[in-house]
């Protein structure tokens, strides 16, 4: 197999010039691109970038949303000899800032006006950015005026590439010929929980292994169909829409807009599909909100359906013995309940899908896989690749994330903590040798701050962070991940955050899901004014806390949580939100921000009291910054006796 990306891309354009590699809907219509005309755009982009200076040690910085340009912007730096750093589309500007300084930028891609914009805004006000000479554009709408130094469509660029091509025979090739597999293929930054990002390193061979060994174990080819809506500067679309996509030469599909994205993926039926649990958290609440507003006949055909789904699904799709009666009543629940479910959701076609980048609740896990959707887990960090382990067909676990994938080492410290060596470890921290030095031991072992054990079969159970997990002030162990995505199964509740180490107890902050506790609350005939006025309703408190007696009754039934059942919880008057730093930008919950921003709500959960006022600063998507206010109510929740004493 060829070694570098554009190398992977050559051979596609050679080998089958006229499959179609990429699809793109505009205004309604999917466009396509063959491999020939896609290797064709980034030779024209990668001369482009020469013709203006672009070198070897150059770092092309990328902002927007999945967009063919932005991909092929990838391998035209890649082919130019120098590197892509990717930028979260949803970032301000004084979040850019960092990483374009760090990565010392002066040439960057901009998919539209509201990034050129940003980009402008800080090369002009932050004077270590004078450097970013070049600013390249996408989408032209809104920039017709637009005539600041250094400022180029991607269009005029490629023309700028063509003629520079043509005055420089082989100039290209020459480029393309010194890029090696050890080099650098992009610089992916971290998303900064504990403080600032860091550059992660990795190289072509790096990210190449981990998409080979995961098409090995589940078979993908070039008549695979995917579709690229998650953010490109994150790690898990980086190993499915380019790793993976030039591997194994399937078909990308970019949504119309991230608004669109879920009408594009019931047009597109793709047969090999990745989100995070968020995304199949949204499928499930919106499951639940039709559901409840279906008619009394439709509800119990439901109901009876999904409970049998639940007792015989998951074994039929992994092709475990299941009696025949069982098996025809589930045959006739797939045509009528769970063909459909699949086909709203999109999910028709899929034969594999995987989810990642945070733990994903049981519970929600077994909904998917009893419908018959063969989803799966994987494991991995930005400093992997996103690939330490994958599940296989027919071993799929509730609570592991599978056994090490092709190519990979998994070590348990003893204290806990999981560790990793092999195909998909990082090169380095870019320009932090220290920070290297942390992270990979002497024998090459990545450490990853994650606590987790290996089971007999070789599986591994993901406990929390390492950081996060703790402990009560009785000895039991507290892992505050573990109990928050059990609360997040429910639909009315879309982020929880616990509380619990060095306490006597467990507490908890949570976020309503307005669409979902808006859609309860008209049924129930309760006006309200907004999200704080909903959000402290008694009738949604109660709500609630009906989901919190759920969850303290399952943590009483299991061995060794029975003690970190949450006993009070607070409804924030607010969201959760990246913008106000309380979520990292792939919506990670920053624990310790949270603790210490809302420490008098932390404290009256534990004091006693039974109402607290608190002001919250907030900022505003137009930039501006205010101010909500709410006096919160703390609510008791019921708790469970442990299994085992009930028992006695």
């Amino acid at each position: 197999m060829t070694s570098t990306f554009p190398q992977l891309l050559a051979q596609h354009a050679q080998a089958r010039p006229e499959a179609i590699a990429v699809r793109e809907k505009e205004y309604g219509i999917w466009q396509t691109w063959t491999w020939r005309e896609v290797e064709d755009e980034v030779r024209a982009i990668a001369c482009g970038l020469l013709s203006l200076g672009f070198a070897r040690g150059d770092n092309l910085a990328i902002v927007g949303d999945n967009r063919p340009h932005l991909y092929f912007c990838f391998l035209a730096a890649q082919a130019a000899r120098g590197v892509p750093v990717p930028l979260y589309q949803d970032s301000v500007a004084s979040e850019m800032a960092f990483v374009l300084q760090d990565a010392s930028v002066r040439f960057a891609f901009a998919e539209n006006q509201e990034q050129v914009d940003k980009l402008l805004e800080l090369r002009a006000t932050v004077p270590a950015l004078e450097g970013l000479q070049h600013i390249f554009y996408d989408d032209p709408r809104g920039l017709r005026n637009y005539a600041q130094p250094g400022l180029l469509s991607v269009e005029a660029l490629m023309e700028a590439g063509r003629r520079w091509q043509q005055a420089h025979p082989g100039g290209f090739e020459a480029a393309l010929a010194v890029v090696l597999p050890e080099d650098v293929s992009v610089i992916l930054y971290t998303s900064g929980t504990t403080g600032k990002p860091k550059g992660v390193c990795q190289t072509h061979r790096s990210f190449i292994a981990a998409a080979l060994g995961s098409m090995a174990t589940d078979k993908l080819g070039p008549r695979d169909n995917v579709i690229c809506y998650l953010p490109p500067a994150w790690v898990g679309d980086h190993l499915f829409s380019l790793a993976q996509w030039l591997a194994a030469g399937f078909t990308i599909n970019c949504p119309e807009s991230p608004a669109t994205a879920a009408i594009d993926l019931r047009e597109v039926g793709p047969s090999y599909y990745f989100a995070p649990p968020r995304v199949f958290e949204a499928m499930l609440t919106s499951i639940s909100i039709r559901m409840e507003d279906a008619a009394a006949p439709k509800r119990w055909l439901y109901a009876r359906c999904m409970a049998l789904a639940r007792r015989v699904g998951a074994d039929i799709l992994d092709g475990r013995p299941v009696g025949l009666a069982d098996r025809a009543l589930y045959a006739l629940g797939n045509a009528l309940v769970y063909g459909p479910l699949r086909n709203v959701m999109g999910l028709s076609r899929v034969r594999v899908a995987y989810t990642a980048g945070a733990a994903i609740g049981p519970d929600l896990f077994r909904f998917f896989r009893s419908i018959g959707v063969n989803l799966k887990q994987f494991y991995g960090q930005t400093e992997t690749c996103a690939y330490v382990c994958l599940q296989q067909d027919g071993r799929v676990k509730l609570h592991s994330v599978g056994e090490a994938a092709p190519g990979m080492e998994i070590r348990i410290a003893d204290n806990g903590e999981v560790l990793v060596r092999g195909v998909s470890v990082l090169k380095e921290y870019y320009k932090r040798p220290d920070a290297t030095a942390e992270v990979i031991d002497a024998e090459g072992f990545f450490h990853t701050g994650d606590a987790g054990v290996l089971d007999a079969d070789g599986h591994l159970r993901i406990i929390d962070r390492a950081k996060d997990v703790g402990r009560l002030t009785d000895g039991s162990l507290f892992a505050p991940n573990y109990i928050e995505n059990k609360l997040k199964f429910f639909p009315q509740i879309k982020e929880a955050v616990c509380f619990g180490h060095g306490r006597a107890e467990v507490c908890a902050f949570l976020n309503i899901d307005f669409d979902a506790v808006g859609n309860w609350a008209e049924r129930q005939g309760l006006p309200y004014a907004g999200y704080v006025d909903l959000a402290g309703k008694p009738e949604v408190l109660e709500l609630l806390a009906q989901c919190v007696s759920q969850v303290n009754a399952d943590l009483a039934a299991e061995a060794g949580m029975e003690a970190t059942q949450v006993r009070r919880f607070i409804v924030l008057h607010k969201e959760l939100d990246p913008d106000d730093d309380e979520l990292t930008r792939t919506r990670k919950v920053r624990r310790g921000f949270i603790a210490d921003k809302y420490r008098v709500l932390v404290e009256a959960l534990y004091s006693g009291v039974r109402r607290q006022y608190i002001e919250t600063q907030v900022k505003f998507e137009d930039g501006r910054s205010g101010s909500v206010s709410a006096t919160l109510n703390i609510v008791e929740a019921r708790g469970f006796d442990p299994i085992s004493q009930r028992a006695a």
